[in-house]
């Protein structure tokens, strides 16, 4: 079997950003927002501030390279929303504009935004061998002193790489 793609990746123009506010925040954690207020923005909270529920599930952590924050920044995403995108890869960029009420990146003149690649049947089937993380689980883990095993890097170099204009 084929092994299963990542659930969200970042471009190298997010990562900028990113770190920008991980240098002046620390670790941080992204959730995807299902709308209202903030539209469907991919919102960054310093990691801890937003209080994952038990059911959000867990889209993978980006590994950005950094060596402050090693572990990966935790991609979350509510059960409901995840039932509409659970055959949709995330791609998290940043674009020029102003960000969500909310989120970290509001008054940086950047914004970050959820763009979407749909999974191949291969993909999809690999995925589906797969439990996703839930908060629940999640919280028992880090409790326990553990860690959701990063599973290696998450960058892109632009959203044409990931996303590509067929």
């Amino acid at each position: 079997m084929n092994p299963a793609p990542p659930r969200a990746l970042i471009t190298a123009a997010a990562v900028e950003l990113l770190t920008t506010l991980q240098e002046r925040h620390g670790a941080l954690m992204f959730h995807q927002s299902g709308g209202c207020c903030d539209g469907s923005s991919p919102m960054c909270y310093p990691d801890g501030d937003f209080l994952v529920g038990d059911r959000d599930v867990l889209l993978g952590l980006l590994d950005t390279g950094s060596e402050k924050h090693p572990g990966g920044t935790p991609v979350w995403i509510g059960d409901a929303q995840f039932e509409l995108w659970k055959n949709t890869q995330l791609v998290i960029d940043a674009v020029p504009g102003r960000g969500g009420g909310f989120s970290l990146e509001a008054p940086e003149g950047m914004r970050f935004l959820s763009r979407g690649r749909a999974f191949s049947e291969v993909e999809i089937a690999a995925l589906q061998a797969e439990t996703p993380v839930t908060g629940a689980q999640a919280g028992v883990a880090f409790v326990r002193g553990g860690r959701i095993p990063n599973t290696g890097s998450s960058v892109v170099a632009d959203v044409v790489e990931a996303c590509p204009v067929r």
